[in-house]
């Protein structure tokens, strides 16, 4: 475990983008508004001190691994391709469950889609898609591991979003958006 990790809280359009690094990689990323819950979500996690990226020293690794995502991530909250796959993530306190499906959504690119099928076969576990739903539902860095990009074997949206701080209806809607932003459509399920 680390023994710092650095946060900033970026312009997310709807709801502050709060982001968190080790000198790893970024471990958090999510649409989050309450900064006291973020730093309790990463302390709980990671049972390691916080540190404002504006009070990190200037040499400091998670500070610098910071840094060189806010471009990438500011870039991709106005709906412009960033080279997301660029930015390292650390995702070593998560199960190897987890770490195996999302280094697959990771390879989802810009303007693509895959079902929960199609990760679980990926993974080597064919008959696994509602277990892929709860890894991504479990997934800590939003737009760096595109979860958005994850849709229904039928072609519709499916879910988004794990136990966020908005209700099922504006996580979807959120989930369109950023769909929309890289010129593709999917419909709701109904009912």
């Amino acid at each position: 475990m680390p023994d710092h990790v650095v946060i900033a809280t970026l312009d997310g359009g709807s709801a502050p983008f709060r982001v968190a690094a080790t000198e790893r990689g970024i471990v958090a990323a999510e649409w989050q508004a309450d900064e006291t819950a973020f730093i309790a979500e990463l302390m709980a996690r990671l049972k390691a001190h916080i540190v404002a990226l504006d009070e990190a020293p200037a040499n400091d690794e998670a500070a610098a691994v910071l840094r060189a995502a806010i471009p990438v991530l500011e870039a991709r909250l106005r709906g412009e391709r960033a080279a997301e796959d660029a930015i390292p993530t650390d995702l070593t306190d998560r199960p190897s469950w987890d770490q195996r499906v999302l280094g697959e959504v990771r390879r989802v690119g810009w303007g693509q889609t895959a079902s929960y099928g199609d990760i679980a076969r990926r993974v080597g576990a064919p008959r696994a898609a509602r277990a892929v739903g709860g890894a991504l539902g479990r997934n800590p860095i939003s737009l760096l591991i595109p979860c958005h990009r994850i849709i229904a074997g039928d072609g519709t949206l499916g879910g988004y979003g794990g136990t966020g701080w908005i209700d099922r209806d504006r996580q979807l809607s959120r989930k369109e958006a950023l769909l929309l932003r890289e010129g593709v459509t999917a419909p709701r399920r109904d009912g």
